[in-house]
């Protein structure tokens, strides 16, 4: 064999080695089913299909424009929306495609701030600024860990933005967006709410229902909690023909060419198992991100939000400013296999060196990990994190625990022996 293939082999052989024996609690990931894992190996992955079903630039899209077409009906059932474009190749390319069909450049766009939680496309230094938006941030409540609803309704009223934008990356609790329907309209302002991390929260009815609570367009990424392959969906409830135009004509030809088939199909999948499975997932996630967040903070581990349950999400914002910093701790838990990551929190000003960890129990729970896990999970945090002990035995105790837990759940599957070998392991 080549020696640079052998090597990647080998880099690719050892990373699934180490998660099989790990904690991934990274908020922005999950793992894709048996079945949606095969269609990223099919053809599909090797061919092109520009413009929308049956109206393709080139041939051979016959059946393509078959699997596209439910993935569109699958996607509206889920959501219980008129529209949806399956084209995204990413929750950043999304969230472009809406900065192409809704603002010019130097247009005013509302947003969350990076520093409260937001998504670094909507920074200066992101797509926003790219596009050349003139973004204007929210005011803040950071004991809520939510925008200040009378703050941001004067704000509207105040700037009048093209688009009042929404969606966080530390996605505590829900955006009070129908608090704010009459300053949408003072304003004149198109909605568009960026739930990349909470989709499947979403869909499984446990969060929030944005788009039926004033959001005009809904983008996102389909691989967090909505446990799909790495890809992008846009989504609207509107009637205005004209605004699906401009939303479809910013995909494509605006950010997307070709849009990745095989990833579109296991989209397909994952949307089939979630109106299946999901709005049991989507509850269990939730109940598990509220143990774990206990759990930690009876262990000495600053949780923010604690007077308002900690979170209504699969995602947790740690303050570990007193045990060494993000940086530190997080650098810690993974020398113990626990996988998380440093996080800004709202008074920090360096994202190198942030006071916080984030975490997400969205994967752990795809895993079938239960609240009585979750107490299991914070004593090995606080094994690291507070008491110090040798990162080497509590990764040995983590693996441990992960022999009962390498299976996917919340999934269709073929026959017994289809789930056995598509162990994570």
């Amino acid at each position: 064999m080549n020696e640079d293939v052998a090597f990647i082999n080998e880099q690719v052989d050892r990373h699934h080695a180490w998660f099989s024996k790990s904690l991934p609690m990274i908020a922005s990931e999950n793992v894709i089913s048996p079945l949606a894992r095969e269609m990223l190996l099919t053809d599909f992955g090797d061919r092109y299909a520009e413009g929308l079903p049956h109206e393709r630039y080139y041939q051979g899209n016959v059946f393509v424009d078959e699997v596209e077409d439910r993935v569109v009906a699958l996607a509206k059932k889920l959501f219980r929306v008129r529209h949806m474009d399956p084209r995204l190749i990413s929750g950043t390319v999304a969230n472009m495609a809406v900065y192409f069909a809704l603002l010019e450049p130097g247009d005013i766009m509302t947003s969350v701030a990076l520093s409260h939680g937001a998504h670094i496309s909507s920074a200066k230094f992101g797509a926003a600024g790219m596009r050349g938006v003139n973004n204007v941030n929210y005011p803040f409540d950071v004991d809520r860990m939510n925008i200040d609803v009378d703050g941001t309704a004067k704000l509207l009223r105040l700037v009048k933005p093209k688009v009042a934008a929404f969606g966080q990356s530390v996605f505590l609790f829900p955006t009070p967006l129908r608090d704010l329907r009459d300053a949408f309209q003072e304003a004149g302002c198109h909605v568009w709410y960026d739930g990349a991390h909470v989709m499947g929260l979403i869909a499984g009815g446990q969060f929030q229902d944005p788009l039926h609570e004033g959001a005009d367009v809904l983008t996102g990424s389909t691989h967090k909690t909505l446990p799909g392959p790495q890809h992008g969906i846009l989504l609207s409830d509107s009637e205005d023909e004209k605004f699906i135009k401009r939303l479809q004509r910013a995909v494509f030809p605006g950010v997307v060419s070709n849009h990745h088939l095989h990833a579109m199909a296991a989209l397909g999948i994952t949307l089939a198992e979630f109106l299946e499975f999901g709005r049991d997932y989507a509850a269990q996630i939730v109940r598990n991100a509220k143990a774990l967040a206990q759990a930690l903070h009876e262990r000495g581990i600053k949780a923010l939000a604690e007077k308002h349950g900690f979170t209504q999400s699969h995602a947790i914002a740690l303050d570990v400013a007193a045990l060494g910093g993000g940086a530190k701790v997080a650098g810690d838990l993974e020398k113990a296999n626990i996988i998380t990551n440093k996080n800004l929190l709202p008074w920090d000003t360096s994202s190198v060196k942030p006071s916080g960890i984030r975490l997400g129990t969205q994967e752990l729970t795809r895993l079938g990990m239960r609240e009585s896990e979750m107490d299991e999970v914070a004593d090995l945090f606080a094994r690291v994190a507070v008491k110090h002990e040798p990162a080497d035995k509590v990764a040995s105790d983590v693996g441990a625990m992960r022999t009962e837990f390498n299976t996917v759940h919340y999934c269709f599957t073929k026959n017994a022996e289809a789930h056995r070998r598509w162990r994570i392991a």
